[in-house]
């Protein structure tokens, strides 16, 4: 059976993203390094994800960004976000006790959230464990899982995200409250 794939011709220029690429999402801007063992010069494009997007759009803030990076990060060292690798058991040296105090520490610090958020159950919460932490797109979230089981419209699930990461921001303290006046 012939391949359907396409093949790059001769003379493209290989430092640009292919058009199949380009067709299923942005990329940042490229990133120029030097190879370490050949010293050739090396273009890497970067994919934009959703809270990216956002970001660039304006929907967001720095702030409500780098508090989706923090949740995001504790979420994966915390071994939530559903990847597996290699069975500890099978790495050697291990006590196969299950999890490291690290990652303990870092599940604590998710519920932490979490429950400044409203708990497991609210609409923030939700929308911040599956688009952010599970990397879900806020469209997905919303026609399949959306809140308690029923479906929400995606802009009103984009609003609760922007509402939940000011949240977020304000719980890890990258935003300073405003008292009332």
């Amino acid at each position: 059976m012939a391949s359907k794939r396409k093949t790059r011709q001769a003379g493209e220029d290989l430092s640009k993203p292919t058009k199949w690429r380009l067709q299923h999402g942005g990329l940042g801007e490229p990133v120029h390094h030097a190879d370490p063992a050949t010293g050739a010069s090396v273009v890497h494009h970067r994919a934009v994800d959703t809270l990216g997007l956002m970001l660039a759009n304006g929907t967001i803030s720095p702030e409500m960004f780098e508090a989706a990076v923090m949740f995001r990060a504790k979420f994966r060292t915390a071994a939530l976000d559903g990847i597996h690798v290699m069975p500890v058991l099978r790495i050697s040296g291990n006590t196969g006790d299950g999890l490291t105090e690290h990652q303990m520490a870092s599940r604590e610090r998710v519920v932490a959230a979490i429950m400044a958020l409203g708990g497991f159950d609210s609409a923030a919460g939700s929308v911040v464990w599956h688009v952010v932490g599970l990397e879900s797109s806020v469209r997905e979230w919303a026609l399949r899982q959306g809140w308690g089981g029923r479906r929400v419209a995606p802009p009103h699930a984009q609003g609760m995200l922007v509402a939940a990461l000011s949240t977020l921001a304000g719980h890890y303290g990258l935003t300073r409250r405003r008292s009332a006046a």
